[in-house]
């Protein structure tokens, strides 16, 4: 079937436009935040809008001996001053609140420097704010219980307790897709935690994160808790190798994941590192709800997502219904402007990002793959694009895409679409369309992923769950209260009541008697 959608041209950028979009930015403190101050000097690292290259402003190249200065500087402060949970709840309240008087200029900057339309960057903040206010609510997770010593016989005569303690120092280093949240995914449960940290964004996208120290210092975050630092030569080799680093959060690709355990050593990892998400259509779907969560699923941040439908396993009773509905769907969307709200897809973060999903489905093409709708290039934008008759064998099956193509392929027997749902090395998450609940829950206990999404896709996230998978998508699990754990440690605390004086041991015989 040809393609009848057309990428919308973008519209230039009027002088008056420029100097606005520049003019919000020149609000923002600085190019990176090192040693409780921000960096103005060294400002040689270009960030400019995807769409159509404008400079929107320039960041600090910074060096290794910077880096590890910055992560002195907290070590320090981590040793000499306090910051009580009380405090740390109440900044992270606040910053809250700032983010949702100020959502306006977190999302034009947003939209300007990243692939999200502004429909789709008003959406960000508004999680963002959540994603703080549940962090600062997370302090409760702080809180330990007493040991069970009558339980052993090592523990006769003693009493206890365990509370959990900060790591000491997190590198929170995140991705080009979610710029906000997803920084606010690890700085909010490292500060709730009481720890130090360092945030490295994406050098495409660095606006959002800066803004957002920025915001964080306002709302009461001490100077000596927090550093910031975006790109320069051996930069990320000195942030994940310094010994006085404890934990290392990242967002990305399993590649540089590989690549950063080996630099760290023995360190602790977290690891989000995307994913190849499946959704089972069953014969007794309703083919309407099904198509139109696939079209939402699909193409959304232009399918740069790590959650994104990239396969669709439809019954071969259903599949013309729903591959119709979804090619309709498909072409009615809308790629242009960033800024204009009336366009759906934007453009990816890079023409070379766009030219490599080119590359992938031309290579479906040539193995014989149908192109239903898209598979058209222009600069950084890519049509979304409907694939059928893909074989297994090609990166837009085996691969994460990321990008706008999602695959629809029929199956027969439910165990073949389990099967194939599995047959990836990636396990983050995946949906199920059916009327009924025991098939759904039946299938999935077989899929191996972090989350199974029933009469969803696979392209549902809310910011309090505990968020991550199996396989190559990742160590560990974020979601706010989950990595408030993983970024604090348990801390015994033990009274051996036979040493420690005459009116303990007198306690400790009266321990059986209570009074009503």
């Amino acid at each position: 079937m040809p393609s009848h959608t057309s990428v919308t041209e973008a519209r230039p950028k009027s002088l008056e436009d420029t100097a606005y979009r520049r003019a919000r930015f020149a609000s923002l403190p600085g190019g990176a935040f090192l040693e409780g101050a921000w960096q103005k000097s060294e400002l040689t690292l270009e960030v400019r809008d995807p769409e159509d290259g404008v400079l929107l402003g320039n960041v600090c190249t910074s060096s290794p001996q910077q880096v590890r200065a910055a992560v002195a500087h907290i070590h320090r402060h981590l040793l000499e001053d306090g910051w009580p949970l009380r405090a740390r709840r109440a900044a992270l309240e606040k910053a809250a609140v700032l983010l949702g008087e100020q959502s306006e200029r977190f999302a034009n900057i947003i939209a300007a420097e990243s692939s999200k339309t502004i429909r789709e960057a008003e959406r960000e903040v508004a999680r963002c704010v959540e994603t703080l206010r549940l962090s600062a609510a997370a302090s409760g997770e702080l809180a330990g219980e007493t040991l069970g010593f009558d339980d052993s016989m090592a523990g006769a005569g003693k009493i206890g307790w365990y509370s959990r303690k900060p790591v000491g120092i997190v590198a929170a280093i995140t991705p080009f897709n979610d710029p906000l949240n997803l920084v606010a995914h690890k700085l909010g449960p490292a500060l709730i935690g009481g720890n130090g940290v360092v945030l490295k964004p994406s050098g495409r996208t660095p606006l959002t994160g800066l803004a957002l120290v920025g915001l964080l210092l306002e709302a009461g975050v001490p100077t000596g808790r927090i550093a910031a630092v975006v790109a320069g030569p051996g930069v990320s080799e000195a942030l994940v190798t310094d010994p006085q680093v404890d934990l290392i959060s990242f967002t990305g690709g399993p590649a540089t994941a590989d690549r950063i355990a080996a630099a760290a050593g023995a360190k602790k990892i977290l690891s989000e590192l995307g994913g190849n998400n499946a959704t089972i259509i069953c014969a007794d779907a309703d083919p309407v709800k099904a198509a139109e969560a696939v079209v939402a699923g699909a193409f959304g941040v232009a399918g740069q997502n790590c959650l994104s439908v990239q396969r669709v396993y439809a019954h071969i009773s259903v599949f013309d219904d729903v591959l119709e509905r979804v090619v309709a769907g498909t072409r009615a969307l809308r790629t242009g402007p960033k800024l204009d709200r009336g366009t759906d897809v934007g453009p990816l973060i890079t023409e070379t990002e766009a030219r490599r999903v080119e590359e992938w489905v031309e290579e479906a093409r040539a193995a014989g793959a149908t192109v239903q709708v898209g598979g058209q290039r222009r600069g950084a934008f890519y049509e979304p694009t409907v694939l059928t008759d893909v074989p297994a064998q090609c990166r837009v099956i085996g691969e994460e895409v990321f990008g706008p193509v999602v695959s629809v392929l029929p199956f027969i027997d439910i165990q073949d679409a389990i099967l194939a749902a599995n047959n990836t090395e990636y396990g983050l998450q995946a949906g199920i369309f059916t009327q009924s609940l025991d098939l759904a829950l039946a299938v999935a206990e077989k899929l191996h992923v972090g989350a199974v999404v029933i009469n969803e896709t696979s392209d549902v996230r809310i910011d309090s769950m505990p968020f991550g998978g199996f396989k190559k998508s990742g160590v560990g699990r974020e979601g706010v209260k989950h990595a408030v754990r993983e970024m604090t440690e348990p801390k015994n605390t033990i009274i051996n009541l036979t040493t420690a004086g005459a009116g303990w041991q007198q306690l400790a015989g009266t321990t059986e008697r209570t009074t009503a």
